[in-house]
């Protein structure tokens, strides 16, 4: 006993040290290897994040230059019919020219509006310092010359940067007498898109880059702008981050480093919208959770050195006090985490409820607008069966027909205002027509008569001799004209002796003026406003004006109201008025 007692003292500390080595490089294996597949599968999944949103950049980025360019594309078709500057071209006066040019600028949104006469020379601008210059070679210019519709062109200029222009000739009497040009600002999107840590380009239907946050690759192909790039560009970041051990998978290459790489197409010409990615943010995540894991397995380590060699008990409270940091450094981390991941959560929840809110609000808006227009052909048919049942009873059934007959027109008329506010979202231009405007006022006043008669109200009409045409959609001006005429007699409800004044004009423009002896307009801001109302609850919903705006603007007017001189509201509606030469081609 004496002889095996020494030799099991002696063999145990080293068979401990044995199975403490042991199980430290299991736990070192243990945490490369968990390390190593976290590094993996978070740098998917953060790759993946980062894709979607360059993805999602880039749809967003084509949606814009897309509205720019729809946005521009129909400023020459509305120049060209522009009648000042068709007296301008036929007179040679082009004093006022610039001026109106320069007008339309703000409102238009186009860098540049130019008006060339039949010879190429620029005799309006809204850049006063191109006046008096010729481009009768123009490609802008001789297309416009050969062809009835907008041309778009795409120009390169002396910087070696891109210009891109629309252009309509001009006629007069079937005649050319000029073309106007719209440059269209495409550049403000470059200086827009520099501003973040992506490189992005356009490209036409050739592959050539047109636009570019890389000054240098304009004009270029793809492939030779990333072959040229320099090594001082925003991609150097990109490259720098894939050059260690987590080297991320390559959607392109630059200078032989990979980067990842987002196409998309632009709705336009062929053209297509590529951004080039820096991985940053990705290893910046990555990194963050492969430090939280190192530095777990750190902690273990630590406390496993630390049972395994105490020292002294000063070494044991440092240790657990370093343990205790590390563990709430670890739970903050943790919350942290949680928290962001609730946030996103909520975001979506958030952005799903907002999608259906407004389909609510837009479907809520379409039925206040139905009921609305139809609430004035339903009092005027109740007006005429109560007419129409008097007649009968007192055994006059043929006089009784004519009620029957407005009757069946008003619900023709509803029928039309049904399929009209259907075709709102749609701006469909197709039931354009030469519209006299008397006749549609007549049967506005015809159809608006019940509640004038009963309110015995004296109308004092001033008409032209001969017939004010435009061109648009006869009900949608009657819907306006009949909202107009129900706003004033509300107006003068109040009013012992109601009056309402209207004239009908024409001159450059045909302008309906409806005047009432009201008390007037309070607030002249939320007038056109969907839903606002100067009304008790249960009168009015508050869409009439706003419709009737929107009616006019798209018939290419537009209607203005304010205080009379002598008291009362004034609403003008402007419509185009019709050209002579279509007048007699109609």
């Amino acid at each position: 006993m004496t002889t095996s007692t020494p030799t099991e003292t002696v063999n145990r500390p080293s068979t401990f040290s044995w199975r403490a080595r042991g199980a430290l490089l299991v736990l070192m294996a243990a945490a490369i290897a968990i390390v190593f597949v976290t590094n993996r599968l978070l740098t998917d999944r953060f790759t993946e994040t980062t894709r979607n949103r360059a993805e999602l950049r880039l749809v967003l980025y084509s949606g814009n230059l897309l509205s720019e360019l729809r946005q521009n594309a129909i400023v020459p078709q509305l120049l060209a019919r522009d009648p000042a500057l068709i007296i301008a071209l036929n007179s040679g006066d082009y004093t006022q020219s610039t001026a109106r040019l320069i007008s339309f600028i703000d409102e238009i949104g186009a860098k540049h509006l130019t008006l060339l006469d039949k010879d190429g020379r620029t005799v309006a601008s809204s850049d006063r310092n191109s006046l008096g210059e010729s481009h009768p070679q123009a490609p802008y210019f001789i297309d416009a010359l050969r062809s009835t519709d907008t041309v778009f062109k795409v120009l390169e200029g002396e910087a070696g940067d891109y210009r891109f222009f629309y252009s309509r000739r001009i006629e007069s009497q079937n005649q050319l007498i000029g073309v106007i040009v719209v440059e269209v600002d495409l550049a403000k999107y470059e200086r827009a898109w520099s501003g973040i840590s992506d490189a992005v380009l356009v490209s036409d239907s050739e592959g050539k880059i047109i636009l570019s946050t890389e000054p240098r690759w304009r004009g270029l192909s793809e492939e030779a702008a990333l072959t040229r790039q320099p090594v001082t560009s925003a991609i150097e970041r990109a490259i720098q981050a894939t050059q260690d051990w987590t080297t991320l998978p390559a959607d392109a290459y630059l200078q032989g480093e990979a980067v990842m790489r987002v196409e998309g197409r632009v709705a336009f010409r062929g053209w297509r919208i590529a951004s080039f990615t820096t991985y940053n943010s990705v290893r910046e995540k990555v990194n963050g959770f492969l430090a939280l894991e190192i530095m777990v397995f750190a902690i273990l380590l630590a406390l496993a050195f630390y049972f395994l060699n105490r020292k002294t008990a000063l070494r044991m409270v440092l240790f657990q006090r370093e343990s205790a940091e590390l563990r709430a450094l670890n739970a903050r981390l943790q919350r942290e985490i949680a928290e962001r991941e609730r946030v996103q959560e909520n975001l979506a929840v958030a952005e799903q409820t907002l999608a259906q809110s407004s389909k609510l609000a837009a479907l809520g808006e379409m039925s206040a607008a139905v009921s609305h227009e139809l609430n004035q052909p339903l009092a005027a048919m109740k007006t005429y069966l109560a007419g129409a049942r008097l007649l009968l009873q007192r055994n006059r059934p043929e006089e009784s027909l004519s009620s029957f007959q407005r009757i069946d027109d008003l619900i023709e008329r509803m029928g039309a205002i049904t399929k009209q506010l259907k075709s709102y979202a749609r701006h469909n231009a197709d039931a354009m027509e030469p519209v006299n405007m008397g006749d549609a006022l007549s049967s506005a006043l015809s159809l608006m008569e019940p509640q004038l008669r009963q309110r015995h109200v004296v109308i004092n009409r001033a008409l032209p001799d001969q017939p004010v045409l435009v061109m648009g959609d006869r009900v949608r001006i009657e819907q306006v004209m009949i909202n107009l005429l129900r706003n004033a007699l509300d107006a003068t409800e109040s009013v012992d002796d109601p009056t309402l004044d209207i004239i009908l004009a024409a001159g450059e423009t045909a302008s309906l003026t409806v005047r009432d002896n009201g008390p007037g307009i309070t607030d002249h801001d939320n007038l056109f406003e969907p839903f606002y109302t100067t009304k008790q609850p249960g009168d009015g919903v508050g869409l009439g004006l706003a419709i009737s705006s929107g009616i006019v603007n798209d018939l290419g007017g537009r209607l203005t109201a304010h205080n009379g001189s002598d008291g009362g509201a004034v609403f003008e509606m402007q419509l185009p008025i019709l050209p002579e030469e279509t007048r007699a081609a109609e």
